[in-house]
């Protein structure tokens, strides 16, 4: 769970990351008011972007099972898991 939320995450971060080494390459200080006030919005659609790609990602490549679900059961005293048949 953790893990996912980190990546998320770090994905969100990436773009002012870069921005920022932008403005330590333009010899900026990153750390001025004035150089982020006029890109903060963009830099959080594209943000959200990679995370909701990331998620759309995830739910397109994730392993589909194939038949119906089972939940436990008793069958002769014992406790059977569930499953998919």
């Amino acid at each position: 769970m953790w893990r996912s939320l980190i990546e998320e995450f770090l994905l969100f971060v990436l773009p002012f990351c870069v921005f920022a080494g932008y403005l330590i390459i333009q010899r900026r200080n990153p750390l001025d008011v004035e150089h982020w006030s006029k890109h903060v919005f963009w830099l959080s659609i594209v943000g959200l972007g990679f995370v909701i790609a990331l998620v759309a990602y995830g739910g397109w490549k994730a392993p589909q099972q194939q038949g119906a679900y089972e939940p436990p059961h008793m069958e002769h005293g014992t406790l059977v898991p569930g499953r998919f048949k």
